[in-house]
């Protein structure tokens, strides 16, 4: 196994050729301290993460399109926090599945720090220094919480557009906000707002989307004043005020009736931006290109996806991809083919990909593409399982969720829970022990050795894998899996446990626990947090590898 030093990674990184830097830590360990470009990839879910984000072609892809079984991919580099061994097994493993260009770190992240190059910590860093930039370098204005509660106030004519996803904006948004994620902003806001004497407000919880969001109309030349909501509904709590709970507001679905429009600022925009179109002939040429990482992401709404996609395609919701890019997108250098409504009738989008891939441009410089025409490719319905070969060699012995509850109701079951651990928090099999896949053996002493183990996952890849594992760690109790995994016992209606406290903050180091999140200290850690955002654009400026702009000849202020 290769293993390089610091300063042969810092030349990688500048050399503008493909690289991705994988970090074999959970998730939550990773926000502690990680370098700028580097992509979580812990070791409990790396059979289903790694194969995504390095956009290795799945089964379904390979299917559709023809192309061979096993590809070299891009350069690796895997990188840990020093612990040693972990980048070491991550590296491993990926070489086990064909790729051929990889190496370690030596020392890890610690190294990278004593070699005099900047650490970060949290998460989605490129993603949130990038709007950092953005409203630096583009002047994005902004308003208060005290101004947005005296415009409220005095009745001015104004919307309030969150750009999260419906999920967190029922959790908590600002009265009288309308959900509309990021994705969606430019290409419904001629529905939304038919006047430009309308003032515009984008918040979201911190500040990256509210950025993103406001500059994204203001970039296409919507002519309404458009503000970001400084700090989002942080700031707005941290002044004093309440926020809603349980809204579900939104956009009007379907085509908008402002398409034309829409259409014609996004064109505008990707154009500027070097975003190309390409058609289905092309795309499969760009696939069949052995020698380049080619991403195929949909960023429709999830339910437009599954309702019917291009077989092998990944759903990227435009917002959350550009404030998340790094969920999706681990190769510096790669090519990535965005997909919307348009690519299967023209007469009904155009807008999100064209935004989002212009945005892309600026943030990571790689190749951008929209597919304007799908014609003659397979499609597929469903939200896409993630391809994972290891797991579905497992045989497991299975329950339905109606069986493991009779169990439980006779003593006759224990469950092992392998869900985030926030959402665990917020709902969990009644009297399950949360756990992370590659920390099973830390579970062993709470488990009846007598009492056969059921084991619901995230999603059932996860709970395949961990089955053999946790029978090695105890093999004389029964290990079974429930089909469909945790989302199958929700689905059913069946009882549900909560508790803040379940687990404790310092032991999720699965998740990167968010201000909000927390069980004390609510407050100061969204000071600090929002702190942090703002310094992010001097961090950056001060590590030099991000480069914000200049594939599209930006020359930052």
């Amino acid at each position: 196994m290769r293993t390089i030093d610091a300063a042969t990674l810092k030349a990688w990184i500048g050399d503008g050729r493909e690289l991705a830097i994988l970090d074999a830590r959970e998730d939550g360990e990773f926000g502690r301290a990680h370098l700028f470009w580097a992509v979580p990839c812990g070791l409990s879910r790396a059979e289903v993460r790694a194969r995504a984000v390095l956009g290795l072609p799945g089964s379904a892809m390979q299917a559709a399109f023809g192309l061979p079984a096993a590809r070299p991919g891009a350069r690796i580099c895997c990188v840990d926090g020093g612990e040693g061994g972990l980048a070491e097994r991550l590296a491993a493993w990926l070489e086990g599945i064909g790729c051929t260009d990889v190496a370690v770190l030596a020392g890890g992240t610690p190294a990278w720090g004593a070699a005099g190059h900047v650490v970060f910590s949290g998460v989605n860093v490129p993603s949130k220094a990038f709007g950092e930039w953005v409203e630096h370098q583009y002047g994005t204005p902004s308003v208060s919480a005290e101004e947005l509660s005296a415009m409220q106030a005095a009745g001015e004519d104004m919307v309030i557009l969150d750009s999260r996803p419906m999920d967190e904006f029922h959790r908590m948004s600002i009265p009288g906000g309308i959900d509309v994620p990021g994705g969606e902003l430019v290409y419904r806001i001629g529905d939304l707002v038919a006047s430009p004497a309308t003032t515009i407000v984008v918040n979201c919880a911190g500040r990256t989307r509210s950025i993103m969001g406001a500059e994204s109309l203001r970039s296409v030349g919507v002519p309404n004043r458009v503000v970001a909501l400084r700090n989002g509904t942080m700031g707005w709590e941290l002044a004093g005020f309440a926020c809603d709970r349980g809204r579900t507001a939104s956009y009007e679905p379907g085509t908008p009736r402002s398409l034309a429009t829409a259409q014609a600022r996004a064109r505008d925009f990707a154009a500027r931006n070097g975003v190309h179109g390409i058609d289905a002939a092309g795309l499969r040429a760009l696939l069949a290109d052995t020698t380049r990482t080619t991403y195929l992401l949909d960023v429709r709404d999830p339910a437009e996806f599954a309702a019917g996609h291009i077989a092998g395609s990944r759903s990227a919701p435009g917002g959350q991809l550009v404030q998340a890019t790094d969920t999706w997108i681990a190769v510096r250098g790669a090519r990535v083919v965005l997909v919307d409504g348009a690519a299967f009738d023209p007469a009904t989008d155009g807008v999100r990909a064209r935004l989002a891939g212009g945005w892309l441009r600026q943030l990571g410089g790689w190749d951008v593409f929209v597919l304007e025409s799908a014609a003659g490719l397979r499609t597929a319905e469903g939200a896409g399982a993630p391809d994972c070969p290891e797991a579905a060699a497992i045989r497991a012995e299975m329950l339905d969720p109606a069986q493991l509850m009779a169990r439980l109701a006779d003593g006759a079951a224990q469950v092992v829970q392998l869900t985030r651990s926030i959402e665990f928090r917020e709902g969990h099999i009644p009297g399950a022990l949360w756990g992370v896949r590659t920390r099973l053996a830390a579970l062993l002493p709470r488990l009846a050795p007598d009492r056969p183990v059921v084991i619901a996952a995230a999603d059932e890849a996860i709970g395949r894998l961990a089955v053999p594992e946790l029978k090695a760690l105890a093999p004389n109790t029964p290990v079974r899996l429930l089909a469909g995994g945790f989302a199958a016992w929700k689905h059913a209606g069946l009882p549900l446990r909560a508790g803040r406290t379940d687990p404790p903050d310092e032991a999720c180091i699965d998740a990167y626990v968010r201000p909000y999140d927390r069980n004390s200290g609510v407050e100061a850690a969204m000071r600090e947090y929002l702190s942090w955002e703002i310094d992010l654009v001097h961090e950056v400026a001060r590590d030099g590898d991000a480069r914000f702009g200049e594939a599209v000849g930006i020359r930052a202020h």
